[in-house]
């Protein structure tokens, strides 16, 4: 199917290079994406009685930190989420097992509104050293470090944004995105290659930069596919569901419109299946609980996870749907984080993490996928030539388009 060209201008009010997924190769996959199971390391009730914080202290200025008070601040879902907020979660669980010193209260702001979860922010920030803060809603909390310099913050998925709406760097802020065009760019590889209906399709939540990438980088990853392998692997969208992104460009793909609609995201992953779609990568928060259920429902259909493996969420009586998942390795990032501020050498600043670093990547660890040995080794050979920068896919702001996108 031939796709439309979405010529997309870089809004100086918001510089976005990303942002809603061991194997015989640790390159390709490696160790940091295989996330704690979150049964053992953050059960739902160890998230909703978390450890008396009351015995830490902040630590007074120029001193080394230790013993700190955490909290993470999740919106709207909390750290139980099985998903984004829950890996982040698990990088402090981790860090405080290194620290037994530290606790963590975690904050559920459960509304989704921006201004709400800069309040939540608001109101703890006397009560903690450091803040974790995950997700685009809290990218407006650049005031209240600035007002709180002796807090350090952890923002995850965002950069800070000035007055004007452009990003902004913080001293007491570090901030990380991803580039989730390239562990998009694995699912479309592994859909194309594993396909037997020859369509495959990507659903998401809002058409945010993050998840305009994984859509942007699954096209390309079905694109390198039939490319390289002569195929001819078709990339189903339902115009009705198409994306806008935040400049106003259609972007197509197939967009849920929120993160918390199970409904819709059932409705939209059956009218796929429907059409003959027999892998769907996923990218929706809860809403993609609902393609999920749909994609279990139905028969020979496969999920692929997003932001981190999934694989116990496919399990379907004594068969599993989840063909691999493509992961963003927060947990591992977060821990380094909090690291730096117990070691004294935090930094503020933004930063883009790619595969470079280990924090881009998808699921091969045996026992978590259902790919081919075959499909396994283009995987790998291609997540070193993503790593190397030979291939570079398309984002929602890097200059490049699916339809431009070469190698």
């Amino acid at each position: 199917m031939k796709k439309r060209v979405v010529a997309v201008m870089l809004a100086a009010a918001m510089v976005c290079s990303l942002a809603a997924c061991g194997g015989g190769n640790e390159a390709a996959v490696p160790e940091a994406t295989e996330p704690e199971s979150t049964e053992e390391s953050a059960p739902a009730a160890d998230a909703a009685e978390p450890e008396s914080t009351e015995e830490s202290a902040p630590a007074a200025e120029g001193e080394t930190a230790s013993g700190l008070k955490i909290a993470i601040v999740s919106s709207p879902s909390g750290v139980d989420d099985g998903s984004f907020n829950q890996d982040n979660y698990n990088g402090i669980l981790s860090f405080i097992e290194n620290h037994p010193d530290s606790t963590v209260t975690p904050v559920q702001e459960t509304t989704g509104d921006v201004a709400a979860a800069v309040q939540a922010v608001a109101d703890i920030v006397a009560d903690y050293d450091v803040i974790v803060c995950c997700g685009f809603q809290f990218a407006g909390i650049t005031t209240i470090a600035q007002e709180n310099p002796n807090v350090k913050f952890v923002l995850v998925d965002s950069f800070p944004s000035g007055e004007d709406g452009s990003d902004a760097e913080v001293d007491n802020i570090y901030a990380m995105q991803f580039a989730e065009q390239e562990s998009g760019f694995f699912a479309g590889m592994a859909a194309a290659l594993e396909t037997k209906s020859n369509k495959v399709s990507v659903v998401n939540g809002i058409a945010y930069p993050s998840n305009v990438n994984y859509q942007y980088g699954f096209e390309c990853g079905v694109k390198y596919i039939n490319e390289t392998e002569g195929k001819s692997v078709e990339i189903v969208e339902l115009p009705s569901y198409a994306g806008t992104d935040v400049t106003g460009a259609d972007v197509g793909g197939n967009y849920v419109g929120s993160f918390a609609d199970e409904a819709t995201g059932k409705v939209v992953g059956n009218a796929l299946i429907a059409e003959g779609v027999d892998i769907i990568f996923v990218a929706a928060g809860a809403s993609g609980n609902g393609v999920l259920t749909a994609v279990k429902e139905a028969d020979g259909v496969y999920f692929i996870g997003c932001d981190v493996d999934q694989y116990d969420d496919g399990a379907n009586g004594d068969a599993n749907v989840v063909l691999t998942s493509a992961v963003k390795v927060m947990h591992l990032n977060v821990e380094r984080a909090l690291e730096s501020v117990v070691d004294g050498s935090f930094k503020g600043g933004n930063v883009v993490l790619q595969a470079d670093t280990d924090s881009t990547g998808y699921i091969n660890a045996d026992g978590r996928h259902q790919l081919s040995a075959d499909s396994v080794a283009k995987l790998d050979a291609a997540y070193a030539q993503i790593k190397g920068g030979s291939i570079v896919p398309a984002a929602n702001f890097n200059g490049i388009t699916p339809e431009d996108f070469s190698w």
